[in-house]
């Protein structure tokens, strides 16, 4: 997600970081990822920011590159382009962790029937105080779930708080006409390694878990308690705009 305002006048543009969104009023609102910062750490966090010392800001960031990459991958994909793991200069032009994960969702296109109906779509609620990209609504055995891709090590979670406040976004934005019968998080760095059994939808590491009925209601009243605690510490927070200009020529 990248947000920008142009400038056709002054021919500049400027950029916000992925902190905030920027609404059609013009005002910046968090995203539900920056909010979710504030979700208390658990001791397994505290455990391994030890083992890795100075090295974690190095792999926190390679982690949110390879997840950017792949869902820019599957969204691609599920678009109709041809994805090639060659350049045309001839060269590897992923990482092999990268494309592994990308074929694991190919691999999971090809044995989920699935029809599409928003993908990589922005919601921004000045009303609710939040934004998000939503990564698939889709509809599968006649339900419409909403997913988001992840490729992390674990499902944290903070996962499901994340995916509760998206539902919440949707509802807003289409009111009863779209109706979400369910969260689901499609995980492509599972430590599954068979089909599974037949209530499973799972392949050698990828695994599309859907969150228990019953479960988001808690999910988001433990969002907007993270929310309130969030507001408490960055409620002042504003993002950092960088401005550039549109065009350079030598006088």
């Amino acid at each position: 997600m990248t947000n920008y305002v142009l400038d056709t006048n002054q021919k500049q543009i400027t950029f916000t970081d992925n902190r905030f969104y920027l609404g059609e009023d013009n005002q910046y609102v968090p995203s539900v990822t920056t909010i979710l910062q504030a979700y208390p750490k658990d001791a397994h966090f505290f455990q391994w920011l030890k083992q890795v010392g100075n090295e974690a800001d190095e792999i926190r960031d390679e982690a949110g590159r390879r997840g950017s990459v792949v869902h820019e991958l599957t969204e691609r994909y599920d678009a109709g382009e041809e994805i090639n793991l060659m350049s045309n200069g001839g060269r590897i032009g992923y990482k092999l962790s990268e494309w592994s994960m990308f074929e694991r969702y190919v691999e999971y296109r090809n044995q989920v029937s699935m029809d599409i109906i928003h993908s990589e779509f922005n919601l921004i609620s000045s009303s609710l105080g939040y934004a998000g990209t939503i990564d698939r609504v889709a509809t599968i055995n006649g339900k419409n779930i909403l997913i988001d891709i992840k490729t992390s090590g674990s499902v944290y979670d903070h996962y499901w708080l994340q995916l509760a406040a998206y539902k919440k976004l949707l509802s807003e934005h289409y009111g009863s006409t779209t109706i979400i019968d369910g969260v689901a998080i499609l995980w492509l760095n599972s430590k599954t390694r068979t089909a599974g059994k037949k209530d499973q939808i799972q392949g050698k590491g990828w695994q599309l878990i859907i969150r228990e009925p019953g479960m988001e209601a808690n999910d988001m009243d433990l969002f907007e308690c993270t929310r309130k605690l969030w507001l408490a510490q960055n409620g002042d927070m504003q993002p950092r705009l960088q401005t550039y200009s549109l065009t350079h020529k030598i006088n």
